[in-house]
């Protein structure tokens, strides 16, 4: 490939070979082929006539067969130049190749019909891959949560210390964004539906001319092209193209993804700043080209950074969708060959990055307990008053006091940069009936993680591993990571 033309990052970079596969002009045109072929099938099969002969015959039927993926795009390219029409450039290039059925080839159809059946087709194949990724990194997360269910670590609120939680619970909740996603991706998948045959402003007239306004027949040709092309059925009614709403749909739940996945790699980001876990970082990586001892996040940060591109990108065909005129217009086009295509290859590149960093993630888990102690005394003083009254203590006086050491405590580490010794200020404290030796017994932070641990198996047992486990031949994907 020539250095003096601009290349897409999502094919050189980002996206698989099997995504931009399913984008490629391979994929679009063969797509387009087999839809004339379904289409010449159908109108032969419900008896299309002209003065008592058929219109369309088997040996046009596999003429075209022949000639679905060998497509002689040199001769459509030099059609387009003189016609500028891409179908009809394909149309006549077609022919050439079948000069059987030349003349039935598009026979009764628009554009929309190769077109917006082809963009359905192409749509629902990516979603799929998008599925089955997505599958791969709930279960890679669901792995990541087992084994680190019981490890107890500082948890954030407001990024400010709270009540511990567990590794593992944490990415449980990655998890259960990523579990959302799939239910919205089935969904989407299992409610679309292909355009069909509809004609110019989707009366389907040129059909009830072709067969002399029969109505039963015509109402036949839609529900024989969904079954030929792998659909349950077209949609009832439409203009000339299927509602744009269905782009919007599409790339709003290719949004919801990216959404997931960027507030992952964000807590890794900070996970890793803090330095109780780090991305996957390879033997001859670089990581700064000034700073040799650096390792950044580069893939969590990529991860970011193309995430946000999709869920801006899905602006794209909303406002593409609100501002179509009538039953057809065409400034629709330009924009979805673009944030279509654009948004699932980024969200491919995503997929791939969010495997590799959850498969690789390490841990540091005596990091992660220096964080928690230093910070536990603060978050177990509610006990701690209650021991001491079990000593004897006065509540009001504890709690009091507890509030008081507890300033004390922050001061000398915000202020004096010294450790937490609040314990110590507790211990000495003549209001505390308890020793040093005592309070530091009660710092076990598995004490504080409350039900953590329980409900990553309960999460795991009865959302995560039926879904798994019913997908099961869906697993096993690696990440695909060009650079």
């Amino acid at each position: 490939m020539g250095t003096d033309a601009y290349i897409s990052p999502l094919s050189e970079r980002y996206a698989s070979k099997e995504m931009q596969y399913i984008f490629s002009e391979d994929k679009k045109f063969s797509t387009w082929r087999k839809l004339w072929v379904a289409l010449a099938e159908t109108e032969m099969e419900l008896g299309l006539s002209e003065n008592g002969k058929p219109v369309i015959t088997q040996d046009m039927i596999d003429e075209m067969k022949e000639h679905i993926y060998d497509i002689n795009y040199d001769v459509a390219r030099a059609r387009e130049k003189v016609v500028r029409h891409d179908v009809m450039s394909h149309v006549y290039a077609f022919g050439k190749q079948c000069p059987k059925a030349a003349g039935i080839i598009h026979l009764g159809a628009t554009s929309c019909y190769v077109g917006d059946n082809t963009d359905v087709i192409i749509m629902r194949e990516g979603l799929q891959l998008v599925r089955k990724k997505v599958l791969n990194v709930i279960n890679e997360l669901a792995k990541f949560a087992d084994k680190y269910k019981d490890l107890p670590t500082l948890a954030f609120t407001h990024f400010q210390p709270a009540q511990p939680t567990t590794v593992g619970k944490r990415a449980t909740l990655w998890c259960n964004e990523f579990m959302q996603d799939l239910e919205d991706i089935d969904y989407v998948i299992s409610t679309m539906k292909l355009l069909g045959s509809k004609g110019t402003t989707g009366t389907q007239a040129s059909f009830l001319e072709l067969f002399n306004g029969d109505d039963e027949t015509i109402d036949k040709i839609d529900p024989m092209i969904a079954k030929k092309m792998g659909f349950k059925e077209c949609v009832p009614v439409s203009g000339q193209t299927y509602s744009r709403k269905l782009d919007t749909r599409v790339l709003n739940v290719l949004a919801g993804v990216a959404a997931s996945a960027h507030k992952m790699s964000n807590d890794i980001r900070l996970l890793q700043h803090l330095k109780e876990v780090e991305e996957p970082f390879e033997k001859n990586q670089i990581g700064s080209s000034a700073m040799a001892y650096k390792r950044n996040p580069m893939r969590s940060e990529r991860i970011a950074s193309l995430s946000r591109y999709i869920m801006i990108d899905a602006l794209n065909p909303a406002i593409t969708s609100a501002t179509q005129w009538f039953e057809r217009t065409l400034d629709d086009s330009a924009n979805k060959r673009l944030s279509v295509a654009e948004g699932f290859l980024a969200t491919d590149g995503v997929l791939d990055l969010c495997l590799n960093v959850v498969d690789g993630l390490v841990v540091y888990p005596k990091v992660i307990e220096k964080h928690l102690m230093a910070e536990l005394p603060f978050m177990a003083t509610e006990n701690i008053m209650m021991d001491g009254v079990k000593e004897g203590g006065n509540r009001q006086e504890l709690h009091e006091r507890i509030r008081e050491l507890s300033m004390e405590a922050g001061k000398n580490v915000k202020e004096n940069g010294g450790d937490n010794n609040l314990l110590e200020l507790i211990a000495a404290d003549d209001a505390f009936p308890l020793d040093l030796e005592t309070l530091k017994k009660s710092m076990d932070p598995k004490k504080y993680v409350g039900r953590a641990p329980r409900q990553v198996t309960k999460y795991l047992e009865n959302v995560v591993n039926p879904v798994l486990e019913k997908n099961k031949d869906e697993l096993g994907v690696k990440a695909e990571i060009n650079v």
